[in-house]
């Protein structure tokens, strides 16, 4: 293995370490700079970098890596794991998902060494941590109000990234085409295959969510013989990919009823939640117009007409199966130690 160089830091095979690096000042002349810990085996394997926080507001990534990197059987025994758990450091500690200049980091890649703010945390990124990479893991969660089911979403036409989505093991699998100025699409350009983790809400932290997240990486880790192999009794069957999703739209403004959880299977006609006025009339019905299952959904009870409500991922599979499928996988993942019963999926508690 070669030592890996990474802005001034020279990282040698065997070692692990914690960097800062450089990206332009506060206007109160204060430093700010891109936290990674980088963690090397003994032996030559691929490099991957663990991302979160690329929209500031989306903590759950943030733990995810906190906990995993200090796991006591966390142990990289071929190959490198970049982590950066706050790529939108700004966003972080404003508790806003964008950037100080407004923009959305995550629609700025390439990037620009002499660009704004947001094109030059971008650029640093790509240059310094991605170039370096075979993989990667770009964490995500809903926006704020909205919370997403456990899912990974990534170019389910390329065969590797399929088989890595496949490996992960959470509840959905949604193909995604690349978004223009995303990170994904920067990294794919570059030769990256990445995987995108969307889990619970803004500005929230979701222990079932985290949990799946930890688990998926791992067994990622794993598949690419970077961490030691552990045999499991159980084996989940492979799981379904939903090709499309799309959001229901509310069709009146008012005070809302769900009547649906996240993980729930919905067909044809279903009501989803009822809209009502101050004074408790009917305003408006929410209907599924398609057969699917629900993986996302906004959280805050009042709507405006039009405003997107339920996403649901649809699938060509019979939906029993899937949601079944699902079931097993929420077994599967769920914590010994869950806190919060109400957010493993179909508990109904």
């Amino acid at each position: 293995m070669k030592t890996l160089r990474i802005g001034d830091f020279d990282i040698l095979p065997g070692t692990q370490c914690k960097i800062e690096l450089p990206v332009a000042k506060l206007y109160t002349d204060a430093d700010v700079s891109l936290p990674v810990q980088i963690i090397r085996g003994t032996k030559d394997g691929p490099t991957i970098f663990i991302s979160a926080a690329v929209h500031g507001d989306e903590l759950n990534g943030i733990e995810i890596i906190r906990r995993l990197i200090n796991k006591p059987n966390f142990k990289i025994i071929r190959g490198t794991v970049i982590a950066v758990p706050m790529v939108n450091v700004y966003g972080v500690v404003n508790q806003s998902r964008y950037m100080p200049d407004r923009r959305d980091l995550n629609r700025c890649f390439p990037g620009s060494a002499k660009g704004s703010l947001a094109a030059r945390v971008a650029h640093i990124f790509l240059t310094q941590i991605v170039k370096h990479c075979d993989y990667g893991i770009d964490l995500h969660t809903g926006a704020i109000h909205r919370s997403n089911l456990p899912q990974i979403r990534g170019d389910m036409n390329d065969p590797e990234t399929k088989e890595l989505a496949q490996v992960f093991a959470v509840p959905v699998i949604l193909h995604s085409n690349v978004v223009d100025g995303s990170l994904r699409e920067s990294a794919v350009d570059n030769g990256t295959k990445v995987l995108l983790y969307e889990a619970g809400e803004a500005l929230r932290f979701d222990d079932f969510s985290i949990h799946a997240g930890i688990k998926g990486i791992e067994n990622v880790l794993r598949h690419l013989n970077m961490m030691r192999k552990v045999t499991s009794k159980r084996k989940l069957k492979e799981p379904y990919i939903a090709n499309s999703s799309g959001w229901l739209r509310a069709n009146a403004s008012g005070v809302v009823k769900h009547l649906v959880e996240l993980g729930d299977r919905v067909t044809t006609g279903d009501k989803l939640a009822e809209i009502g006025s101050p004074y408790g009339e009917i305003l408006g019905v929410v209907k599924a117009t398609r057969s699917g299952i629900l993986i996302g959904q906004q959280n805050i009870p009042l709507v405006q007409e039009g405003e997107a409500m339920f996403h649901i991922a649809y699938f060509k599979e019979d939906d029993e199966a899937v949601y079944e499928h699902i079931e097993s996988v929420q077994d599967f993942l769920r914590p010994e130690d869950a806190h919060n019963p109400q957010h493993i999926i179909g508990d109904k508690s």
